[in-house]
């Protein structure tokens, strides 16, 4: 019978990649030549190779140029600075992990920031945590943002899980969500990043439960964080009408019993966190953010090279007025 059906949406990456790739292509037509993207391969991980592969397509499919270098650990840090002074290449991303300690930390500060396509740059993480959304006094260029978290961001506005009518920076207020996972590649941006939006966020790791918040009314300018003590995922998600789960690994599953009917659940881990079953209780589900994070990376591609442009055009009009008090810097330094 019809009323035995499921009445979820599933939503899938590719059509929500297609609107963002038709931005990036019109953005392009106002930047000469194909911006170079070039990246470094240092890894083992097939995950990191299938991802290195999608993005070489999407690149081509899309008018910009890749150059995939596959080099030895042990030499990726001078190939990074090579790169870094390479006036050709626009772009750079690094498929991580490759130590898997603290030294990845370390290789994301070598990448230039003017060249940094994933937003790991110490600037741009200073400026996600503390809700800077601009690089410059003027507001007009956007700080680059993390690519993963920013696909999901961009998922969200898909949905019209943004509330439109609100100002811009408050769009998530009235929204609880959920975020399993807390890494700090992804899943604890993602949780500021939600919050600085106006949402309540339960971020949720192995261990414990932490709340993501700006204040009641949204009185704080960035959001703040405080333990939940005794809290696990029987006290969040039933409060939660979005879930946003990336736990590494094809055991984890998201329990659904305990899942407010009607979320909507997002999946971002490479393995399915979600049981066919969603279907049966969300609203809407997106299965895999793939395709939607390689659109958002191109978009943060083309903010590089226009920034480029604007600051190669800055500094000549710096030369042209010697006299100027107050030289052009570039929101990139």
């Amino acid at each position: 019978m019809a009323d035995d059906q499921p009445n979820c949406k599933v939503v899938l990456a590719n059509n929500i990649a297609k609107s963002l790739l038709e931005e990036v292509r019109n953005g392009l037509t106002n930047i000469d030549g194909k911006p170079l993207l070039v990246g470094f391969l240092a890894s083992p991980d097939p995950a990191a190779r299938v991802y290195a592969e999608w993005t070489g397509k999407t690149c081509a499919d899309n008018g910009f140029a890749f150059d995939l270098r596959q080099v030895d650990r042990e030499q990726l840090e001078d190939r990074l600075i090579e790169a870094n002074n390479d006036a050709a290449v626009d772009g750079i991303i690094v498929y991580y992990p490759i130590f898997g300690n603290r030294q990845d930390q370390y290789l994301q500060q070598i990448v230039a920031i003017d060249k940094d396509v994933e937003g790991l740059s110490h600037r741009y993480i200073f400026n996600m945590y503390q809700n800077i959304r601009f690089l410059d006094p003027a507001s007009t260029k956007k700080s680059i943002l993390p690519c993963t978290p920013l696909a999901v961001i961009k998922i969200l506005e898909y949905l019209r899980i943004y509330n439109t009518i609100l100002p811009y920076g408050n769009r998530l207020h009235g929204r609880t969500i959920t975020v399993i996972n807390r890494s700090e590649v992804v899943g604890r941006p993602l949780a500021a990043l939600l919050a600085n939006d106006g949402a309540h966020v339960y971020s949720v790791d192995i261990d414990d439960v932490q709340e993501f918040t700006r204040g009641v009314g949204l009185r704080k300018r960035r959001h703040e964080v405080v333990e939940k003590p005794g809290w696990t995922l029987a006290h969040c998600l039933p409060l939660s009408d979005v879930v946003i789960s990336g736990v590494p690994g094809d055991k984890y599953k998201v329990p659904l019993d305990l899942m407010r009917p009607g979320a909507a659940c997002i999946n971002f881990s490479s393995d399915r966190n979600f049981t066919p079953e969603v279907k049966e209780k969300a609203s809407i589900y997106v299965p895999a953010i793939g395709k939607v994070t390689i659109a958002v990376l191109l978009r943060n591609l083309l903010r590089l090279a226009q920034n480029k442009i604007d600051a190669a055009a800055a500094a000549a009009h710096g030369v042209e007025e010697e006299s100027s008090a107050d030289p052009v810097i570039p929101s990139t330094a």
